[in-house]
């Protein structure tokens, strides 16, 4: 059973930076897509960045591109950072995971209803 804790919340002013992490557990063997997700008041839950742990390989949402990077540290850990915030990217943020898999080599196709595992998430409060 994954199980997923989010840390590294908080309020930052508009230009500002925060580094979230995702502490992991509880992995077979196999590859997993992880991905950080964002959910703010009244809008649907959006998909932020992925990580394939196979390859390494990420993807971004074009909001978040060139100002946002995933990595995966040895011990599994999962980070977001976020450099150049502001108040669009106020909201709850929450890590996932889903695996594992044998033969996939990405996360492509994968919804946030697709994933099993979830964080209990993270707020990120970005003022101008």
């Amino acid at each position: 059973q994954v199980q997923l804790v989010e840390s590294g919340g908080g309020s930052v002013q508009a230009g500002g930076s925060l580094r979230l992490s995702c502490a992991t557990s509880g992995y077979s063997q196999g590859s997993y897509c992880m991905a950080w997700f964002r959910q703010a008041p009244g809008k649907e839950r959006e998909e932020v960045a992925t990580f394939f742990t196979h390859g390494r390989t990420t993807t971004y949402a074009d909001s978040v591109k060139g100002r946002f990077t995933i990595s995966q540290d040895v011990q599994g850990t999962l980070y977001l950072q976020m450099n150049s915030l502001n108040s669009d990217d106020t909201a709850m943020y929450y890590c996932a995971a889903e695996g594992p898999f044998i033969a996939t080599t990405s996360c492509d196709g994968l919804s946030a209803a697709s994933f099993e595992y979830w964080g209990q998430g993270t707020q990120v409060t970005v003022s101008s």
